[in-house]
């Protein structure tokens, strides 16, 4: 059971009385000061401090706790005495309980400085990514010459070019998706994964080819090998993990010719008909990756039913296959696949589908 964060107004803390006969900055004590003029009370340093750790989620620098005023001792008392936290070096957490993604975000920033710029996993969480592996850790990227470290949950990468495109998050900065994405698929040893980012990027537009594409020439050839071949599997029409692999399936079939990746195609009157996963243009035939996401809710289930049927009206066969069996049996997708193509070599059935040229996107 997650506990609730306790919040201990800073003005409560004892060292605003024990201090209290000190002066602090220009006409304040420690816990704010009443003006010599008109007698109004003017905000103090603890004051300041309170406002800060408000806007920042009750996570301050220990810099930030310096110039309102507290000691290093009394930061020290405090954390052993369990009011405060210390989550990363140089960085409290003025409430207790367990801190939330955006708390870590926000130390993860104080530490590393304003320069540091949260990308990977954790800034594929942050822009709402569904099938991003979870992660305790959280990765930024630094300018070279820093000399931060990686400390605690935080991994901190120096870079000779920082993303010019990063996003202003208030509190700290994200790469964009596209950095991001390559970013982590930098750190991933699993195709499959890396195959689920590269599409999910596309699928859901958080980013395109071109931008993809300079990210990863950015990267040259360190680490990049798995983020490559996805990205190659992205730009022939594949757009997701399981179409990956049954194209990877069926790549090595003597049988079949070239397939189509999710094809534009048409009637003869010039109307537009559903694209499939794959399409055997001599043959007609349909090939359909069957996700749970996408085809077993009510609404999925309904537009597949009304894919198959406007496209078999038109003379197609359509093959539905399921990620499982594509994963646990590749031979028998191969054969099934390949007798349905046998049975329609040579003779294409009467078939209305044409295959329309494919729309230029080519990677700047």
């Amino acid at each position: 059971m997650t506990s609730v964060p306790t919040i201990r107004p800073l003005s409560a803390e004892p060292w605003t009385t024990e201090n209290k006969n000190e002066t602090g900055p220009v006409g304040t004590t420690g816990t704010g000061a009443t003006s010599e003029t008109d007698g109004t009370a003017q905000r103090g340093p603890v004051q300041d401090l309170e406002t800060t750790a408000a806007r920042q989620q009750q996570i301050v620098s220990r810099a930030q706790l310096l110039s309102a005023g507290v000691s290093d001792m009394q930061i020290y008392r405090r954390v052993r005495q369990g009011r405060w936290q210390r989550p990363l070096p140089g960085t409290y957490s003025l409430v207790t309980g367990v801190l939330t993604d955006e708390q870590r975000r926000i130390a993860a920033a104080l530490y590393t400085g304003r320069d540091g710029q949260i990308t990977a996993v954790a800034a594929l969480h942050w822009y709402g990514f569904r099938y991003v592996p979870t992660s305790d850790r959280v990765q930024l990227i630094v300018p070279h010459h820093s000399r931060r470290k990686s400390a605690g949950y935080v991994n901190v990468a120096r870079a000779l070019t920082l993303d010019s495109r990063a996003r202003d998050a208030g509190l700290y900065r994200v790469c964009s998706p596209a950095r991001a994405v390559v970013d982590a698929a930098r750190d991933m040893r699993d195709l499959r994964t890396v195959r689920t980012i590269l599409a999910e990027a596309i699928q859901r537009d958080f980013t395109d080819l071109p931008a993809l594409d300079g990210e990863i020439r950015r990267a040259r050839r360190s680490r990049t090998a798995l983020v490559r071949r996805a990205f190659a599997e992205v730009v022939d029409g594949v757009r997701s993990a399981p179409e990956a692999e049954l194209r990877e399936c069926l790549a090595g079939s003597e049988v079949l010719p070239e397939i189509r990746w999710n094809p534009r195609l048409g009637d003869r009157s010039g109307a537009r008909l559903p694209s499939p996963d794959g399409w055997i243009d001599d043959a007609a035939i349909a090939l359909e990756v069957d996700s749970r996401e996408f085809h077993f809710t009510p609404t999925g289930w309904a537009n597949t039913l009304r894919r198959n049927n406007e496209l078999g009206r038109h003379g197609a066969l359509v093959l539905h296959f399921t990620p499982a069996q594509i994963r646990q049996d590749p031979d028998l997708v191969r054969r099934t696949v390949e007798d349905a193509y046998r049975s329609r070599q040579g003779s294409r059935p009467p078939c209305s589908v044409l295959l329309l040229p494919e729309q230029a996107h080519s990677p700047e």
